[in-house]
């Protein structure tokens, strides 16, 4: 890979940083990574102006050998299957244990249905789609899975549209029963039968399929600034960490970011001010993610061309900074945009069996998979 002198002094100190690295290239960059088997993931493209790709890609053998590899910036993402999308993918989720692929995006009032390619065939191909409700950049339908029930789709773009259906007879099994017009940032699964939606301003709404549609627990929105947005990341049982303590982060365009206890989600046990120069730009962009096998470690992006590792176990219900354990400056400094783009990180997701291996993508199509040692600081 060619580079500068910034880029070659980058990778130099990148041997002191990382276990592993690997950089490669998207034709076209991508918001989505999502797992669909031990070594695949799915990318698709999200422009508006042109049919987009949805990819899954085999991950390079040194990705998953037990061997340390070491540093090694390549370009083997091997393509197994692919298909095309009329409408930019801002979501796409894998329907666990079937060949089936869940996208949405601006444009379209649908959750599209695919299935992934057979034995016979590398094409991932359009099934059915499902009604969704809601059209607009930003009120586009947000999905969520869940390994529990592999039939299930939990969406909605509003509060007031949030359904679970049944993905092959389309049948409605649930309705949130609130009445709110408020956007949806993000919505999930914590086991088979309760889910966690969190609005763009920062509530919670919690519930189970279990009871009464209108008996939903929810936490009041916090105090914001003006125009500040929020999102939310959910610790899962599956993970293997302990449920015990904070299990749902949330994360505003501002860099504030509160834990909260999903036994308890009226009231936040932690606070903290992460390390944000400048306010997200593209809100939709912003991820919060816990590690799936380190406790109490958070990572975030969206705010720029990096993605911070964070470790909450000292942090108190009073907001403090707070500094990142770590910090991936990979995209920004191999950025191949023109000069001036802001490169924004557009997602990046914790690798699910090695405990500090990450995928990130940029908006320059770029896609690292990076091992970050452990240490106590950046500086």
């Amino acid at each position: 890979m060619a580079g500068g002198d910034g880029e070659d002094e980058w990778f130099l100190e990148s041997i002191k940083l990382y276990k592993d690295l690997h950089v490669f290239e998207l034709q076209d960059p991508t918001r989505v990574i999502e797992w669909t088997g031990e070594k695949n993931i799915c990318v698709a493209g999200y422009e508006s102006l042109k049919r987009n790709e949805i990819l899954q890609l085999l991950l390079p053998q040194k990705l998953y050998v037990k061997e340390n590899q070491g540093l090694c910036p390549e370009r083997d993402f091997k393509v197994e299957h692919g298909g095309f999308s009329d409408w930019p993918v801002y979501s796409l989720k894998h329907l666990p244990n079937t060949s089936l692929l869940l996208t949405s995006g601006p444009g379209e009032n649908a959750i599209q249905v695919w299935e992934m390619a057979t034995e016979d065939s590398d094409v991932i191909k359009p099934i059915s789609n499902i009604y969704a409700g809601g059209k607009g950049e930003n009120h586009w339908t947000k999905i969520a899975t869940t390994s529990t029930n592999s039939s299930w789709v939990l969406h909605g773009s509003e509060v007031n549209n949030i359904h679970i259906t049944e993905v092959e007879s389309k049948k409605s099994m649930y309705k949130l029963g609130v009445n709110s017009s408020d956007a949806v940032s993000n919505l999930n699964f914590l086991d088979f039968c309760t889910f966690l939606v969190c609005t763009v301003k920062g509530q919670l709404y919690l519930a189970d399929t279990r009871e009464a549609q209108n008996a939903v627990k929810n936490a009041a929105a916090p105090s914001s600034l003006s125009g500040e947005r929020w999102c939310m990341g959910v610790k899962h049982e599956l993970q293997g960490v302990s449920t015990a303590g904070p299990s749902v982060a949330s994360l505003s365009s501002e860099g504030r970011m509160t834990l909260t206890d999903v036994r308890n989600i009226s009231i936040p046990v932690k606070k903290a001010n992460c390390r944000i120069e400048e306010p997200s730009s593209n809100w939709g962009l912003m991820c919060v993610a816990w590690a799936p096998l380190l406790d109490d470690c958070l990572s975030v992006s969206g705010f720029n061309g990096t993605v911070q590792i964070y470790d909450s176990k000292a942090w108190h219900m009073t907001a403090e900074d707070v500094e990142p354990i770590f910090v991936h400056k990979g995209h920004a400094i191999t950025c191949s945009g023109e000069a001036g783009d802001a490169l924004l990180v557009t997602a990046h997701v914790w690798h699910p069996c090695k405990p500090r291996t990450l995928l990130s993508s940029a908006s320059d199509g770029s896609l690292h998979v990076w091992d970050w040692r452990e240490i106590q600081s950046t500086d």
